[in-house]
């Protein structure tokens, strides 16, 4: 089982390697630094929120897991 505390470590380095994706993809469709990079903050701030709440959720759940006692 994870802590919430490593479960947040795991949210955030996740959200940066997504925050740089964004910047890009959105400075390739918009051809601006800023406004790509404004779409990739909004992302990555509803990206943690999401991401927490999801492994939360799968740590609940048993299916697929080995057990190894």
């Amino acid at each position: 089982m994870e802590t919430p505390r490593r479960t947040l470590a795991k949210a955030i380095t996740w959200q940066t390697l997504g925050l740089f994706t964004m910047t890009v993809i959105g400075f390739i469709f918009t051809g601006s630094v800023s406004a790509g990079g404004s779409l990739a903050i909004a992302s990555a701030l509803t990206g943690v929120v999401f991401y927490m709440i999801h492994e939360r959720v799968w740590t609940r759940v048993s299916w697929g897991r080995l057990d190894r006692s």
